[in-house]
């Protein structure tokens, strides 16, 4: 029984997260990889960064969110979005790897 106990509370624990990294990785097809490329290699015609370098996945999740945020090139539409929005895209771009 303590078994079955300790998995539901590991499963409600790391359900929000996978639905997080889910919601980002939506956020970022719809919204972002027009510009930085589905693989987030950029776009460097549009000056679009490359999203895997280093600089970028050295920022932990929290500055990476307010750098997208402030970018200027970004639309009306990412400005908007919230912060748990911004964070879910973050921590997805934080996933990307070359």
């Amino acid at each position: 029984m303590k078994a079955v106990s300790a998995i539901l509370v590991i499963a409600l624990f790391a359900f929000p997260l996978a639905a997080a990294a889910e919601d980002g990785a939506a956020l970022y097809k719809t919204n972002c990889a027009m510009c930085h490329k589905v693989d987030g290699s950029g776009n460097p015609a549009m000056k679009a960064p490359d999203l895997r370098a280093e600089a970028v996945q050295k920022m932990d999740v929290a500055r990476l969110a307010e750098a997208i945020k402030a970018q200027p090139k970004h639309t009306a539409k990412i400005k908007a979005f919230t912060q748990d929005q911004l964070t879910a895209v973050a921590t997805f771009v934080k996933s990307l790897k070359k």
